[in-house]
């Protein structure tokens, strides 16, 4: 049995983390702000201004690192942008600091970050060993890494998932397309030959609990995403197909700048094709690694 601390836990993946740690037999602690809830039991901290007590998260085998302002629940204004950085970022940091003033320092620091690393990477296949591309988020993405680093030289074992993005009913890219997919007002955004390196829920989960028993020997960034990226044409039609609707409204590239703004560069537009290769190396197998049979599990067992 691990102990293993959760910051992030009133969240969706921090959610379904908990749930899975504590179903095997672990005991599972979260880290939240004042005011959040989470179905198991928390200590607090405030990010923002930087109070942490190294005692509070002293003891633990493993710190799973999943708190952060959402990306895409709003337009990215200034002040939007400015609280997605300084969230992850200074976040970090303070987190890492106290865990190196912890008197008891967890082996495995599994710290999340995400697919925007690698920015516009078009039909190019990415591995951890890709640049970072341009853009706020692979900005965002690579100052989150570099904010590790004070665990790292303290001598934790710092693993990073660049994660793709979650299929989930309950939230993320797949949630808001299911409405209007479901009226049949889906279609193919831009040119529709970007890729898109998606990846269910319960393998995301999965993939965690896989990174806190391996971390030792798989530190570093460590791409988690479906062995099999699609483009989002392929996306649109195996959507549509799943729910039975048609799929004959597209979204031209303009009129998605036009509604979002630069998230529609940086969300949709952009093009990125993961491998996975060193996460399979390593042992973890997909229970979801093909998109049609990802998205019906997904939307018959979550509605």
């Amino acid at each position: 049995m691990s102990k293993v601390l959760i910051t992030g836990a009133s969240g969706l993946i921090g959610g379904r983390l908990a749930a899975l740690l504590r179903e095997r037999g672990d005991e599972v602690v979260g880290l939240v702000r004042e005011g959040s809830r989470a179905d198991i039991p928390t200590r607090h901290w405030s990010p923002a201004t930087g109070n942490l007590e190294a005692l509070v998260v002293s003891g633990f085998d493993a710190v799973v690192h999943l708190a952060g302002e959402s990306i895409g629940e709003s337009r990215w204004t200034k002040a939007k942008k400015k609280r997605i950085y300084e969230s992850r970022v200074q976040g970090t940091s303070v987190l890492c600091e106290a865990l190196v003033r912890a008197p008891k320092r967890p082996d495995v620091l599994v710290s999340s970050s995400a697919v925007g690393y690698y920015g516009d990477g078009g039909e190019d296949i990415l591995t951890e060993e890709s640049e970072q591309g341009m853009g706020f988020l692979a900005d965002v993405c690579g100052a989150w890494e570099e904010a590790t680093e004070p665990a790292r030289s303290a001598g934790i074992a710092v693993v990073l998932p660049r994660v793709g993005p979650v299929l989930s009913t309950h939230g993320g890219a797949l949630a808001k397309m299911l409405g209007p997919f479901k009226l049949g007002l889906g279609g193919v955004v831009g040119s529709g030959s970007q890729y898109m390196s998606w990846v269910a829920i319960d393998d995301v989960v999965r993939a965690l609990c896989h990174l806190i028993d391996h971390g030792t020997s798989l530190a570093g960034p460590i791409n988690v995403a479906a062995p099999n990226p699609v483009t989002n044409r392929e996306f649109t039609n195996t959507l549509g197909r799943v729910i039975h609707r048609p799929t004959a409204i597209p979204l031209p590239a303009i009129a998605a700048r036009l509604v979002l703004g630069e998230m529609a560069d940086e969300l949709l537009l952009v093009s990125q094709r993961l491998s996975v290769g060193r996460l399979l190396d390593s042992g973890f197998a997909f229970r979801y690694p093909e998109l049609q049979g990802a998205l019906e599990h997904i939307i018959s067992s979550e509605g």
